[in-house]
């Protein structure tokens, strides 16, 4: 077979480590200045898109998820069954049930998958790419062969990269070697030495640029990356997340319990010497209708539509499952700029060491920052050094030229440069955090100390300036940031946000505390929140942190609302304690200092905007940094899940309480109660008429706190409201064999009509804890589909199809019968609610917070969780 152009210029990384840049370049086809763009999208065509594995969403495998059901076979052993020994109408209502259940379920999870997917479609990375020799953001998947591409602090590595130019260029590798430790990168020519990944001069797909800035080619993209040929040994299996883990105890639990009762039901049947044939048939209805087997269903439709709803606010999600945990949220971590603060930095003036104006400083700042400069415009870098260009004094510092540059990094908090004079004369600058700063100053006046406290008390940003005269330096190092002298001082201003105030007192409506975390002064953090009306509790600083130990740092924590000159282990480790008290943790960040914070929390959430290894650490994605957008999504994940929780309840419940009396009445009647194709029917009816409990309004009281998993109160609402079923179930068998002396057509038609109005209708009481249709409306598409399918139901032993499934019509004494004693039932069971719920009125029934969950920070390596589950939260 012929190779194509694209695919002749490619080469194995290891082979680009060994040769000069030079020499790669001419083997890939391309220049320093990039691919012209014709060629760039002819190698997309051939080669494809710059993705590890595709999110497509698959119908085949979709439709097997369906099949892979223990109900479901259930069912077909059930048909085969029955056409095995003649019972063909049975057969056909058995297998139109199973492919009706199969193919709802298929439509449900396709749409929600695609759904998905187009969510995930608004969420794209790019990369600073040289094309046709100028610079421009490129999406990730476009990447080719040949490509030229710019690293920064914070950038995700977006293919494998022969490296070109490098400055104190440092990448984490952690996602492909384990290792902590980031790795030195250089342009020279490396071979491997202890592995295919030791490669110096080669920087991996997936890794993150944690200091410095380079230049590099793209050598390999896709699954040929080293990062995509580990991802694609995953496969396509998402890991189960802590929601998932709870809906699978739950149905374990239904499973168990269903087993008993169907195994004893069908030896006390064979034990009356009923045919044996019946008697398996009926055991395995009562196991189809006592699970409720559209679970998964209508969780799927609850998170799809809950993420259509979101997105429309501005709140994307990346997994589904992820709703239900941004819901759960007790405690949030937030950042303050941009959350707090509208996010623009401007530049206020520029002081000298004793806090008088002086331009200087600002001269010296210009000439100490990571601005790009292009046709004198500012295209990026540092929001302060940004701002300090578009004063007028930027074009001063025109005659110096740079010799060396230290990148600013989290943990010095600080950048210095080195550069000459047009006199020739050189200075070393450094300009950072004023504490970071002033450590390194052989003295400083007085007076500087007391500028900084009133311009932190007003809330001002600050940046320290300080350098010395240098006469041959030509590179720089950490250890030469020393014997340094005070310049003086920059300061900005970030104007808080007009709609923070309110937004942060919805979320204390929602039971969230906010606390905030961020790398600014504590001053400047309480000055914010003092304007904003924020109540403050204590204060911890990054240095104070250090010196606490794990103990003592738990017990202040409840105390401790802000967290300020933090680093982000610090961050880390402040959400790993707060997890550790059994709180639900989320953080909103958008740096790559906050990736690991993201990477620890229960929720990790950014924004549209944040660095690509913050948004691929995140769960949760907002389209705007808006607390107000972030309160909502929590309001939401707690509707979805509180509709899935009326599901959950009323199936129980009901079904519960409908096979009980079944397996009762098959005690004493000669016949059975039911015949297994009509508790099939029935069980459908009732579960079509739920499909759209999604859609649901919810009381405003459910939203108030945070609702989880709660198996031990799950068994005493089936327990307690599966009798009350019951008992309307025993007096309608006696009605219709004392009253109307039914035979076993017509005890089959009535008690199908009761049963199905019954258990069906009782959503409207269930769905509230107040009365319903006066004080708490449901959706209009669940009262049609309820009141439909109640109707359908009843009409079934009056229609041309009630030979078909074995019914009869209705006398119309009996009729009406049914109904007074539908509306009975519904009236005795809004009382027993009332009387269920009194203990606990004012207080939700909570389930225990879950435990630790194991993440991944990357977006395609998997992510483990588990939940614990125990009794109700007193």
């Amino acid at each position: 077979m012929a190779t194509s152009a694209s695919e002749q210029r490619t080469i194995e990384l290891r082979d680009a480590a060994r040769l000069e840049a030079s020499a790669v370049l001419g083997r890939l086809g391309t220049s320093p200045a990039g691919l012209p763009t014709p060629e760039a999208g002819r190698r997309l065509r051939e080669l494809g898109p710059n993705a590890v594995r595709s999110h497509g969403v698959r119908p085949v495998a979709v439709l097997f998820r369906q099949l892979n059901s223990p109900l479901l076979l259930l069912l077909f052993v059930a048909a085969v069954t029955s056409l095995a020994v003649g019972e063909r109408t049975d057969a056909l209502v058995i297998l139109g049930i199973l492919s009706l259940s199969i193919g709802l379920g298929f439509v449900n999870e396709y749409r929600a998958a695609r759904a998905v997917e187009a969510l995930r479609a608004t969420v794209s990375h790019k990369a600073l790419v040289f094309r046709d020799g100028r610079g421009t953001a490129v999406d990730v998947t476009e990447l080719v062969p040949g490509d030229i591409v710019r690293l920064d602090v914070g950038d995700v590595v977006p293919a494998d990269l022969r490296l070109l130019e490098v400055n104190a260029l440092t990448c984490d590798e952690a996602v492909l070697t384990g290792e902590a430790t980031p790795s030195e990168k250089t342009a020279s020519i490396t071979a491997p030495s202890r592995g295919a990944l030791d490669l110096p001069s080669c920087a991996f797909m997936g890794t993150v640029v944690r200091e410095g800035n380079g230049l590099g080619v793209v050598v390999q993209t896709g699954r040929r990356t080293a990062f995509g040929q580990i991802a694609a040994r995953l496969g396509e299996q998402q890991p189960e997340t802590a929601f998932q883990h709870g809906l699978r105890d739950f149905s374990g639990l239904l499973v168990q319990v269903t087993a008993v009762l169907a195994v004893s039901i069908f030896v006390i049947n064979a034990g009356f010497r009923r045919p044996l044939l019946e008697s398996v048939l009926f055991a395995l209805a009562i196991a189809v209708g006592l699970t409720p087997q559209l679970l998964p269903a209508i969780v799927t439709i609850s998170l799809s539509t809950g993420a259509r709803r979101l997105a429309r606010r501005s709140v994307i999600v990346k997994r589904l499952v992820s709703i239900e945990d941004l819901g759960n949220i007790d405690v949030l971590f937030t950042d303050k700029t941009g959350t707090l603060t509208e996010g623009q930095i401007t530049f206020n003036a520029a002081f000298d060491a004793t806090g008088q104006p002086s331009s200087e400083p600002l001269r010296l700042g210009l000439l100490c920052s990571s601005v790009v400069i292009e046709d004198g415009v500012p295209v990026g870098g540092n929001p302060l050094d940004v701002a300090m260009w578009k004063s007028p004094d930027a074009s001063e510092i025109r005659a110096f030229k740079r010799l060396a540059e230290l990148p600013f990094d989290y943990e010095r908090r600080r950048m210095s440069v080195v550069v000459e004079g047009s006199d020739g004369r050189r200075l070393l600058l450094t300009k950072g955090a004023p504490e970071s700063v002033l450590a390194l100053c052989r003295e400083a006046p007085p007076e500087a100390r007391a500028f900084l406290d009133r311009q932190f008390e007003q809330g001002s940003r600050i940046i320290a300036v300080a350098g010395r005269d240098e006469h041959a330096l030509a590179s720089i190092s950490a250890a030469d940031e020393r014997d340094l002298t005070l310049r003086g001082f920059l300061t900005f201003h970030d104007r808080p946000k007009p709609d923070t105030g309110p937004s942060i007192e919805r979320l204390r409506r929602l039971g969230v505390t906010v606390k905030i975390v961020t790398g600014d002064n504590e001053r400047v953090a309480v000055h914010l929140c003092t304007e904003l009306g924020i109540p403050v509790g204590g204060v911890l600083t990054g240095s104070e942190l250090e010196a606490m130990e794990d103990d003592r740092l738990s017990e202040a924590l409840s105390e401790t609302s802000i967290f300020a000159r933090v680093s982000p282990e610090q961050k880390s480790r402040i959400i790993k304690l707060q997890r550790s008290q059994g709180a639900d943790v989320g953080f909103l960040g958008d740096g790559v200092n906050d990736a690991i914070a993201l990477h620890d929390a229960d929720v990790g959430i950014s924004v549209d905007t944040a660095a690509d290894v913050a948004k691929d650490a995140a769960d949760i994605v907002l389209l705007e940094k808006d607390l107000g957008i972030l309160a909502q999504g929590i309001a939401e994940g707690r509707r979805i899940f509180s509709n899935t929780m009326k599901y959950v309840l009323m199936g129980t419940s009901s079904n519960f309480g409908n096979m009980f009396s079944a397996a009762g009445a098959s005690l004493f009647l000669s016949f059975l109660p039911m015949l297994p194709s009509q508790i099939l029917l029935n069980n459908l009816l009732y579960d079509v008429s739920e499909t759209t409990i999604p859609t649901d309004n919810v009381d405003d009281e459910l939203l108030e706190r945070p609702a989880h998993w709660d198996i031990a109160f799950i068994r005493r609402f089936m327990l307690f409201f599966g009798p009350i079923s019951s008992i309307y179930d025993f007096l309608t068998f006696g009605v219709l064999l004392w009253v109307f002396d039914a035979g076993e057509v017509l005890f089959h038609s009535g008690w199908f009509v009761e049963s199905l109005a019954t258990q069906t209708l009782v959503i409207f009481i269930i769905r509230t804890r107040r009365v319903p249709f006066f004080r708490s409306q449901p959706s209009k598409p669940l009262l049609i589909t309820t009141l439909v399918c109640v109707a359908v139901g009843a009409a079934l032993p009056f229609s041309p199809l009630a030979d078909l499934f074995g019914f009869t019509r209705l006398p119309w004494g009996l009729a009406v019968a049914i109904v007074v004693m539908v509306a009975t039932y519904l009236g005795l069971a809004e009382a027993g609610k009332a009387r269920f719920f009194r203990p606990q009125r004012g207080k939700e029934p909570l389930a225990p917070r879950r435990g630790h969950r194991e993440r991944r920070i990357h977006r395609l390596m998997p992510r483990w969780s588990h939940v614990r589950l125990r009794g109700e939260t007193p």
